[in-house]
């Protein structure tokens, strides 16, 4: 595995070896003594999957503490553009964001740490999308920020009028709210 820590700090691009043949492919999409060396140590507790149309927006999503969440995302079909955004109070880089494009075929995965926002956007006809967090699902601390906050400024490389969103991201706070 290759990992590539990002402009923010604790935000990793994890690119794993693929070995293919005529057969197909195999690859290791967690391993925690790699992960652990790199990235540190961190304890999942439940794996969700998604899936999604194109120009389906989901988030920018994070848990207030103590039930914020670190995720390790990728893709298993189709593909997204992910974000992390750091809303971290303090942080030098709050406010700023990372994006990634995950692919099946790239087989990319983004390690968000807590203290971060965290949405994609779909860019195939459709996408399923896994990940993995270290903390339970807690809904009356789920937060999000809207994704057209323009003091973060995300690049979405999906055009606004095409973008679909739940009612919920519709009605998110913007930074400055936070």
């Amino acid at each position: 595995m290759e990992f590539q820590e990002t402009a923010i700090k604790g935000v990793w691009i994890i690119t794993p070896k693929v070995f293919a043949d005529a057969r197909g492919y195999f690859f290791e999409s967690f391993r925690e003594d790699a992960f652990e060396a790199h990235v540190g140590a961190v304890r999942f507790v439940q794996d969700n999957e998604s899936q999604s149309s194109y120009g389906v927006l989901r988030g920018l999503h994070y848990q207030l503490p103590p039930y914020a969440q670190s995720k390790l995302v990728r893709v298993i079909r189709g593909a997204v553009w992910d974000v992390a955004v750091d809303i971290r109070r303090g942080s030098p880089t709050f406010g700023q964001y990372v994006g990634v494009e995950l692919t099946a075929d790239n087989r990319r995965q983004l390690f968000v740490p807590r203290g971060l926002a965290h949405g994609f956007v779909v860019l195939s006809e459709t996408a399923v999308f896994a990940y993995k967090v270290d903390n339970y699902y807690a809904p009356q601390a789920e937060r999000g920020i809207r994704f057209d906050d323009p003091t973060i400024g995300i690049d979405w490389p999906v055009a606004t009028e095409k973008i679909i969103l739940s009612e919920r991201d519709r009605s998110s706070e913007f930074l400055y709210e936070f």
